[in-house]
């Protein structure tokens, strides 16, 4: 099965999808650590995954686990761009940009994606914050 075949139904219908806002000053960095704005962001699938793709690295997750999701803004640039994992906590960011995202808490940490810890939340910079937030909001009651 080809990696993209989750947009074609293998893991439920393609409901909602919301892709990185990707700062053109970082475009080229992104691009080669395997970002692709076609096919990176947050899908929330009709068989209630939420789904977070930046190039090699993903977070798979029911939607039933996210506990919050609301929006963060002006980011230190060198904080903001790339997969990072926190030095604070155990957060994880999906960096495009350093305007805006969405800080998406989970009721179960998800499985480490970077770093010596599990991920209790993440932060996406997708393109339409406001939107994924509400739609976050609603789908988890």
């Amino acid at each position: 099965m080809e990696d993209d075949d989750w947009r074609d139904g293998a893991h439920g219908t393609l409901s909602e999808f919301f892709p990185y806002e990707i700062d053109p000053r970082f475009a080229l960095l992104l691009r080669a650590a395997g970002v692709r704005s076609s096919r990176d962001g947050v899908t929330l699938t009709d068989d209630e995954r939420f789904v977070a793709r930046f190039g090699f690295f993903r977070v798979d997750t029911p939607l039933g686990n996210v506990a919050d999701a609301h929006v963060t803004r002006d980011y230190r640039w060198w904080t903001a761009i790339g997969v990072r994992a926190s030095l604070v906590d155990d957060g994880l960011t999906f960096g495009t940009n350093n305007r805006a995202g969405v800080c998406v808490h989970f009721r179960e940490k998800v499985a480490r994606v970077i770093g010596f810890k599990d991920h209790s939340a993440l932060t996406v910079t997708v393109a339409d914050v406001d939107g994924l937030t509400r739609a976050l909001n609603d789908r988890r009651g």
